[in-house]
């Protein structure tokens, strides 16, 4: 099994920046994928950004436009998001994924307000 805490939500203001943390523990040899969604009201998830267990450069979605950033850490245990020009429209709980050989986990989420 593996375990994903995320942390690092807030409330900001637009024009804001955030930086977003996912720990994962447990079976982390057995990630294939680590990921970030997102979900706001009324809305379905929401693929954000991607990146390779072995490497590679990440994936994001359409709307990023350059604003997000994903990143892990060299103990290969926790990824972040640095999302930078948040906007009202980045309002959404934003989950921690990954793809394993085994079920597919889900962090908690963390919620991310974009309000002045």
């Amino acid at each position: 099994q593996v375990q994903l805490v995320e942390s690092g939500g807030g409330l900001v203001q637009p024009g804001g920046s955030l930086t977003l943390s996912c720990v994962g523990s447990g079976h982390l040899f057995s990630i294939h994928t680590w990921a970030w969604y997102r979900q706001a009201p009324g809305q379905d998830r929401e693929f954000v950004a991607s990146i390779l267990r072995n490497g590679g450069s990440p994936g994001y979605g359409n709307f990023v436009k350059g604003r997000f950033t994903m990143s892990k850490n060299d103990a290969g245990n926790t990824v972040y998001l640095r999302m930078t020009n948040l906007q009202p429209e980045d309002t959404a709980t934003y989950y921690c994924h990954v793809r394993r050989s085994g079920p597919d986990t889900w962090g908690q989420g963390t919620q991310v307000t974009v309000s002045s």
